[in-house]
């Protein structure tokens, strides 16, 4: 059985600055509205029969938002990016273009990049991995990243 949360309807969303380097149009740092929807598969368990609880599916997706809502997302294992620092400024370079930002105005994730599609992955390893933790019995967890209506990426982790 599955169950669905449709994020623009649930307020699953954030607003985000990033940048594809060395993409044409996507190489500077520009920003999305980005909605988060979720399909979780599993079997029917506990007390009340849930495959989830959709206020616990919301609250982990939320929790992930909350933490990159109006921040720019940077990928710290991009081949394109040399960092300078991490600490109380991100300073990088791409191509002799520098750029230094305050440490609080940034996200910094373990990502090649911070595409639909890496953060598709990222949202769904998160849900998956404490779904798991709270003892759902779960078989996947399938999240789209949506930037802006109408365009997002989905990424599946299936058991």
């Amino acid at each position: 059985m599955k169950i669905v949360i449709n994020g623009i309807h649930a307020n699953l969303r954030f607003s985000a600055a990033h940048m594809i380097p060395k993409h044409d149009s996507c190489g500077c740092i520009h920003g999305h509205s980005y909605i988060v929807d979720v399909v979780v598969e599993g079997e029917r368990s506990g007390k009340f029969g849930f495959v989830a609880d959709f206020k616990e599916v919301k609250g982990i997706v939320r929790e992930i938002c909350s933490v990159m809502d109006h921040k720019v997302l940077i990928p710290l294992k991009n081949q394109f990016i040399s960092f300078k620092s991490t600490e109380e400024s991100v300073e990088f370079d791409i191509d002799g273009k520098e750029y230094k930002l305050p440490a609080d105005d940034c996200y910094l994730l373990d990502l090649k990049s911070t595409s639909a599609e890496d953060l598709a992955e990222y949202f769904t390893e998160k849900v998956f991995q404490k779904l798991k933790d709270h003892g759902a019995k779960i078989s996947s967890v399938e999240v789209c990243v949506n930037e802006g209506i109408g365009q997002g990426a989905f990424f599946t982790k299936s058991e």
